[in-house]
């Protein structure tokens, strides 16, 4: 068997003042894992007077990861939660029952110019945990263990792989790591009941086989060895599927009728406002 089961091309999408690469969901590979959604943002490069004004928009039923390899987003929710997110730290919001957020340049930035490039990714929360109350969690890039292999620096942002366990919250068998590789370096394929590799510089390897640069690379359960070709950065995703879930626009849950629900109260302002942000909103798509 093949040691890769799907290489995913992204589609461009334009958020307004940049576009992203989406590697998930696809018709063919709905998710890895629990993650249902991956966007890779950059790199771009904003001149003085540019950034980044995602409007206030809502979400139900996942939690977020927003992480920068360059940059900064600022951060803010009906939560009251106020921050600039900075490169190497893990920022998670559940959504639960729900929460509305922004994601903005501050003015300094804006003034200046500056470059920016990351990661967001989504996870569907187990049905036990769809509904808790929502939450935003901060942790450190000092705070993300580290393992040094031969040639490989593997960070694990949340779940547990090579010996070491995250401190970021999970809610089920939930895998994210992060490799920086020097060329012809190698490890093992961790452990996971799904895992998807998404290389965001250089090359790699699945045992002989190519995973392409700015491509979502579905393993199979027969995959083995990651080998870099070239400097290489990559970012590994996985865990325990968790059965269907319906996406539609940024509500995600196993219920349709809960999707219903959530419409209805972003037309009607039950998710309240994003403190410190304006009036503003992004409107329920037709």
């Amino acid at each position: 068997m093949s040691a890769i089961k799907h290489v995913l091309k992204p589609r461009e999408k334009d958020i307004g003042e940049f576009s992203v690469r989406r590697a998930l969901p696809f018709m063919q590979q709905r998710s890895i894992g629990p993650w249902i959604f991956f966007d890779h943002f950059g790199p771009v490069s904003f001149k003085p007077g540019e950034g980044i004004n995602v409007r206030p928009h809502p979400h139900i039923n996942l939690a977020t990861v927003t992480y920068l390899f360059e940059g900064e987003i600022y951060h803010r929710d009906t939560l009251g939660n106020a921050m600039a997110i900075h490169p190497g730290a893990i920022n998670l919001m559940v959504a639960g029952k729900g929460i509305a957020h922004s994601e903005r340049t501050r003015d300094e930035l804006r003034e200046t110019g500056y470059d920016l490039h990351g990661l967001q990714l989504w996870h569907a929360l187990p049905e036990e945990f769809e509904e808790v109350e929502p939450a935003f969690y901060h942790t450190a890039a000092e705070d993300i263990p580290s393992v040094k292999l031969d040639g490989v620096t593997i960070r694990v942002m949340m779940g547990s792989a090579f010996g070491v366990t995250s401190p970021v919250k999970t809610f089920s068998p939930n895998l994210y790591l992060e490799a920086d590789m020097e060329d012809g370096a190698e490890f093992h394929v961790p452990e996971s009941e799904e895992l998807g590799i998404y290389v965001v510089k250089g090359e790699a390897e699945v045992d002989g086989e190519n995973a392409p640069i700015n491509a979502m690379t579905v393993l199979n359960p027969t995959a083995k060895k990651i080998k870099a070709k070239g400097e290489t950065r990559l970012a590994i995703i996985g865990g325990a599927p968790l059965g269907r879930r319906h996406l539609w626009w940024n509500f995600v849950s196993s219920r349709k009728e809960r999707i219903e629900q959530a419409k209805e109260d972003w037309k009607n302002g039950v998710f309240g406002d994003v403190v410190g942000d304006s009036d503003e909103r992004i409107p329920l798509p037709d």
